[in-house]
């Protein structure tokens, strides 16, 4: 699968000219936990909510504070077309959890540790659907009927071990 897949879009984003205060309204305005900084179409950078806080409101940073002196530079990136398994090695290696997608140099996306998680998600589901009809001697899904739904509760009911 290739991180184009996966991502997000549109990226929530602001200028390296940003306040602190800015930026944190922005990311209250998207519900996001985190921006890319850019200029133009070039990305300068990634600051999360809790850069704002430790390198921001606990190093006393100023509300004027331009956002470039806060965020982390220059931000790690995955092309559109690359194998999701490249996000995964990026992210584990440098210990972040948000990509931003780039091609060509401009921002198309962002591939987020949520993001890798629905597709691990996704990839179990598919690997155990073959073994739950195995098991269930059954397609897998809702009963058909109330009435065959009841009646396999009773029957499970009365097939359960004293005390259980």
């Amino acid at each position: 699968m290739r991180a184009c897949e996966v991502m997000r879009t549109p990226v929530v984003t602001v200028s390296p000219d940003a306040t602190l205060t800015e930026t944190a309204q922005r990311m209250r305005e998207c519900t996001v936990g985190c921006v890319v900084v850019v200029s133009g179409d070039a990305v300068h950078g990634i600051v999360t909510d809790r850069d704002l806080a430790v390198r921001g409101l606990a190093a006393e940073a100023s509300a004027a504070t331009p956002v470039s002196e806060v965020m982390t530079a220059p931000a790690l990136t995955v092309g559109p077309d690359d194998d999701v398994d490249e996000a995964y090695h990026t992210m584990r290696r440098a210990g972040v959890r948000r990509l931003p997608v780039v091609a060509g140099g401009r921002i198309t996306g962002l591939v987020t540790m949520d993001d890798l998680l629905m597709d691990v998600s996704r990839r179990l589901g598919e690997l155990l659907e073959p073994l739950s009809w195995c098991a269930l001697a059954e397609p897998p899904g809702p009963p058909h009927s109330e009435d065959e739904a009841s009646g396999r509760n009773r029957a499970q009911k009365h097939s359960r071990a004293p005390g259980l």
